[in-house]
């Protein structure tokens, strides 16, 4: 599929790092390296601005290195960017570690996936029908 992609930034368009991969790495684009210390949050931005199809959506998630060795998440992940959507393509970041966290200009920072989507059309009723789990949630099913 082709997706109409405005860069303003200095880096090279989003792109996949291998064959089966589902995600495209977004980088920092900022003016100067932004430290967030434990437990803060910030918006990163991308200089990605883009047109997606009706239909489609694209899903800011976290990137599973910076999150295990570094602690770095999207705070809404997965954030999701509508098809009607034009701004500039933002990063909500936040440090869960205990150690500041550095941010440098062209930083890998996040991962983008373009993902299909359905619209809903509600069916209201008097009840639903019935199933062996029932209203059973939040663990349960067991821990095994």
């Amino acid at each position: 599929m082709k997706i109409r992609i405005v860069n303003q930034s200095a880096h090279a368009l989003p792109s996949y790092e291998t064959l089966a991969s589902a995600g495209m790495d977004l980088r920092a684009h900022i003016s100067e390296p932004i430290t967030l210390q434990p437990l803060e949050r910030t918006l990163v931005k991308t200089g990605l601005f883009m047109e997606l199809p009706i239909g489609l959506e694209a899903q800011v998630r976290p990137r599973s290195g910076l999150a295990l060795k570094k602690g770095i998440s999207v705070l809404n992940a997965p954030g999701t960017i509508d098809a009607d959507y034009r701004g500039e393509i933002g990063v909500i970041l936040i440090n869960l570690s205990s150690e500041p966290f550095t941010i440098t200009p062209g930083d890998r920072i996040a991962q983008l996936v373009i993902a299909k989507h359905e619209r809903a059309e509600w069916v209201e009723v008097d009840s639903l029908k019935e199933t062996a789990r029932g209203a059973g949630g939040f663990g349960s099913t067991g821990i095994k």
